[in-house]
């Protein structure tokens, strides 16, 4: 019997599922969805567009990551600086108005990244949006595609009762000796056999 582990490798190798996304799934679960993959491909174009966006959110996350922690370290040094700032005005009566000027910079560098932060909490939430908008319309899609084919099937099974009720009826005029119904019956016939 295959670990879940190693089902959970062929999902990643496969088909692009990593082990965090198939970690809630059960042994049983991870074989279900990989037979469900070997079967139908449009399940594994939807995991791939999924594992294609959960990538580019990932990367867009990593870099929003990077961008926060870098304006924390720069906040925490302005925060620094403006600390030894205060405490050097307290010693140095002449410093005063160049220190103070330095406290308003500092002041609006907060506020600077602040914004900063905030915009990145905005485009987080957006991003979670889209997300749920494609889901969706993934969802209305999948709906429409079933509707179709329900359509299809029944649309052939009216065909299928015309033309059998046609060649019926057809025989049983075919009986009758005029040569002219049965030549027109003929052409009529073959016509809607295509």
């Amino acid at each position: 019997m295959v670990s879940k582990d190693e089902l959970q490798n062929t999902l990643k190798t496969k088909f692009g599922i990593n082990k965090n996304i198939s970690q809630p799934l059960s042994r049983k679960e991870c074989e279900e969805l990989l037979n469900l993959l070997y079967s139908e491909p449009s399940a594994v174009k939807l995991i791939n567009s999924y594992s294609d966006k959960n990538n580019s959110l990932g990367r867009n996350n990593a870099t929003y990551a990077r961008s926060r922690s870098q304006a924390e370290r720069k906040f925490e040094a302005l925060q620094a600086e403006y600390l030894q700032l205060e405490e050097s005005i307290k010693s140095i009566e002449e410093a005063k108005a160049t220190l103070a000027s330095k406290k308003l910079f500092l002041e609006e560098e907060q506020r600077k990244l602040e914004t900063e932060i905030q915009g990145l909490s905005s485009t987080n939430q957006a991003l979670a949006s889209k997300v749920q908008t494609l889901t969706t319309h993934n969802d209305e899609l999948t709906e429409a595609n079933t509707q179709l084919k329900k359509e299809n099937k029944d649309l052939k099974n009216i065909v299928d009762q015309i033309r059998l009720r046609l060649a019926r009826d057809t025989k049983l005029l075919l009986q009758y000796e005029d040569n002219e119904i049965r030549k027109a019956l003929i052409r009529l016939f073959r016509w809607t056999l295509g």
